[in-house]
Formats: structure tokens, C-alpha cells, sequence
């Protein structure tokens, strides 16, 4: 199938590692130009020379995405080294599972106000432009409850953003969607240093997974890039969860 995503011009906030950088590499291998970034130069550069090998252009920059200064400048330098944004993916999480102020300041301002100024900056564009796709990672977390109040709490308000987002923006031809990941497992994520810090938690949320393992973040960058191709679209609003059936909710 032909997802038609070649020569578009992507920019995913935290694409260094895990999800991100498995989205960033799905659309590298479509054809798409990708723009990342990420704090760590060292995982940074080496994801942007992974993208570079299948022969599109490739940008990446340092950057703390929870300060807006530094966020907009990104995005600035992305569009004009690209030459554009087709695709804006809002993926990175602070992972913060404090209930005090600390966890909630960062889910708050990384979670979600990240995502946020980062659209504010880049809807003008693609309207410019005559559409663009814009895709935010929550999780199942903003779905249902039993995960840390800050984090599910983040989630949940990226979901309703976007959902709002998707009717406001559709006479721009700008579509809108959401996934939410169940638990997914890479070398150095969350879950695998809960695998090797606490072993019996490990085992008791694998244990609520079907398919009877965590998912991979490539299962999740080959429904990241299709959702925003030009195969899906007539989808908008959506949020999509990919978790081998982890979650129960009928809705």
C-alpha cells in the first residue's frame, strides 16, 4: 500500500528514543523528511543519521521542549531546514508518577502545554499551506483510571484537546488524531526498568494484557505513520488505543 507520505515534511517533538524515534524512523522509510528533537545529543544524533540513511532529509536539535522559547525556535529552524510541516507528531511525556507538585508541574507543562504551544505555532502553517495532520501520543492512562492522578490527568486533557481541535480545524483540511499506547517495552524505557527494579509490578500489568507481552514501539509507529496518510483521510478525531487489548472500556 502506498501511504503517499513521500517528500512530506514531519516534525515529531521527542524523537530520540522509543516511541518517538520509531515514528521517525516509520516515516523515514515512507519517504518523508523528518524533523526531531530531544535533550540528549548523544541518542539525538544518532536517530538523525538512522533517518538520514533512508535517503530523506533529516533535522535534529537539542531541545527542552518544556521551556516555549526554546520549543518555538525548534519548530522555527525545523520548517525552514524541511521546507515545510505536513505532519506535526506531539509525542513527548515527562513520565512524571508523583502526586505532588512536582509530578504535576511536569505532566502539566511537558504532557500537555508542550503539545499544545507547539500546535499554536505550527496550525498557522499548515492552514497556509491548505491542510497538515497533527497526531498526539497520549496513552490508555487519559482513558481509564489506576494510573499515577498527573500523568492520567494530562493524557486525558491531551484527548479532549485534540478531539476539540479535529472539528475546529477541518474547514482548514487539518486533520486531528490521538493514540493511546497500552505499556510499551523498549531497552532503557519505563517498563523496562520496572522489569529490572520491580519485578512483581512488571508481572502484574503484563498480566492484564491479553496477547500476554507489553507492545513494541514499532507496533506503534506503523499506526502513527498510516494515520497520517493520505489513506486515513477521511479519519479525524479519532483516538485510537494500541495495546493488544489491554484496556477493557467498551468506548
Amino acid at each position: 500500500m502506498d501511504l503517499g507520505m513521500g517528500g512530506k515534511n514531519v516534525v515529531i517533538t521527542g524523537g530520540s528514543r522509543g516511541i518517538g524515534k520509531h515514528i521517525a524512523l516509520g516515516f523515514a522509510r515512507e519517504g518523508a523528511n523528518v524533523a526531531i528533537c530531544a535533550r540528549n545529543a548523544g541518542p539525538l544524533r544518532e536517530t538523525e543519521e538512522e533517518i538520514r540513511s533512508n535517503n530523506v532529509a533529516a533535522y535534529a536539535a537539542t531541545c527542552d521542549i518544556g521551556n516555549p522559547a526554546g520549543l518555538e525556535a525548534f519548530l522555527e529552524e525545523a520548517r525552514r531546514e524541511l521546507g515545510g510541516v505536513d505532519v506535526l507528531v506531539n509525542n513527548p511525556s515527562a513520565l512524571a508518577m508523583t502526586d505532588d507538585p512536582a509530578g504535576w508541574e511536569a505532566s502539566l507543562n511537558i504532557d500537555l502545554m508542550a503539545s499544545v504551544r507547539a500546535t499554536w505555532k505550527v496550525v498557522p502553517w499548515m492552514t497556509t499551506a491548505g491542510g497538515g495532520c497533527l497526531l498526539f501520543i497520549s496513552s490508555d492512562s487519559g482513558l481509564e483510571a489506576g494510573s499515577p492522578p498527573a500523568y492520567a490527568a494530562a493524557k486525558a486533557a491531551i484527548i479532549s484537546y485534540s478531539k476539540t481541535l479535529s472539528v475546529t480545524l477541518a474547514p482548514q483540511r487539518i486533520r486531528v488524531n490521538t493514540l493511546a499506547p497500552g505499556s510499551i517495552e523498549f531497552v532503557g524505557g519505563y517498563w523496562d526498568l520496572v522489569k529490572k527494579g520491580n519485578r512483581e509490578h512488571y508481572d502484574t500489568v503484563l498480566g492484564t494484557i491479553p496477547w500476554g507481552r507489553m507492545g513494541t514501539p514499532e507496533e506503534v509507529s506503523d499506526v502513527a505513520v498510516f494515520l497520517c496518510s493520505k489513506r486515513a483521510s477521511w479519519v479525524t478525531g479519532a483516538c485510537l488505543s494500541v495495546d493488544g487489548a489491554q484496556r477493557k472500556g467498551n468506548l
